[in-house]
């Protein structure tokens, strides 16, 4: 018969091995707290997603209903859009009326979860100017009491910035600690846009900061920095402007001698280059950013580049460059 073979092994190996197994077997669950399946977070527009993935990081995977070069004024939801609200755990609208089709999105998707309305609480938000309200086209709404465009002043998007801190912490408590961190980081980052904007507009005298634009987009804008913004459109990109509103415009133009033409990204050109045409002015031939990002290669692919991208252009016409 064979001998029977005896394995002795190292007291100090086969504790080492056990260290070592116990240690593998415990760090399975740390592995997975520090890489979690992203929350899932549904936002309305391209906008507010940046904002979301400025303060969620890869804890959250943020899916924009309204994309980068899409028009949040004229969407029309599909079943597609109600089946990744349903799978949400929050949902992020901006709120003060801008999204009319949000409450039928949502009562089309069954969803129960928490809808953050992040303009909710915002301090001194513009109401709306109906005196220059022509009217809403096929497809339009009516934004209600309020001007809804509140992140072209940089000083609300930290306000919005808070809401979305405190909404991801309820959410996903784990994460906080990290949600805090970005969120104060991205506000430092939006203090110092706010600070630089300033700055850019400070060698131009406030009698020469006058700007036409697509539609009233940018009334923030102008309270915070300063700038007169004369719109062709009402607050919606659907309205439609009439006769004597435009008319009126080109005399305004001419009368006051307002350089700086704009057309919109998301915008028909032809109301704007015919008031242009009319005025004996000729608008820039580069667009502004009102209510979308541009694409991943364009110049406005996240809000901090979006408002620097619109401040430079402005600037750059009103000084004839």
């Amino acid at each position: 018969m064979p001998r029977s073979t005896t394995i002795r092994l190292n007291p100090r190996r086969a504790w080492l091995t056990l260290l070592a197994a116990s240690a593998l077997a415990a760090g399975v669950p740390a592995a997975r707290a520090e890489n979690p399946v992203p929350l899932p977070v549904v936002a309305s527009f391209s906008l507010l997603a940046d904002w979301v993935r400025q303060v969620g990081g890869e804890r959250v995977a943020v899916h924009a209903l309204v994309g980068p070069e899409a028009d949040a004024h004229v969407f029309q939801p599909s079943p597609a859009d109600a089946r990744r609200v349903a799978a949400a755990r929050l949902v992020f609208a901006h709120g003060l009326g801008y999204e009319g089709w949000m409450e039928r999105l949502l009562r089309n998707a069954a969803y129960r979860g928490q809808v953050v309305r992040v303009a909710d609480g915002l301090p001194e938000p513009l109401k709306a100017d109906h005196r220059h309200s022509h009217g809403h086209g096929h497809g339009g709404h009516d934004h209600g009491a309020f001007d809804p465009h509140a992140w072209q002043d940089a000083r609300n998007v930290v306000h919005y910035v808070g809401r979305i801190e405190q909404a991801l912490c309820a959410a996903d408590p784990a994460g906080c600690e990290l949600y805090r961190e970005r969120a104060a980081r991205y506000v430092r980052e939006l203090q110092a846009l706010d600070a630089e904007i300033r700055a850019a507009w400070e060698p131009i005298a406030p009698a020469q900061r006058k700007v036409v634009t697509s539609h009233e987009a940018f009334r923030y804008y102008g309270r915070a920095y300063g700038v007169t913004f004369l719109a062709a459109q009402g607050v919606s990109t659907a309205s439609e402007p009439s006769a004597a509103g435009v008319a009126r415009l080109i005399r305004q133009i001419q009368a006051e001698g307002v350089r700086a033409v704009f057309v919109e990204r998301l915008t028909d050109p032809r109301l704007v280059e015919r008031v242009a045409r009319e005025a004996g002015v000729r608008p820039s031939p580069v667009p502004l950013y009102s209510d979308a990002l541009s694409k991943a290669d364009g110049p406005a692919p996240d809000y901090l580049s979006l408002m620097r991208h619109n401040t430079r252009a402005m600037v750059q016409a009103i000084r004839g460059q």
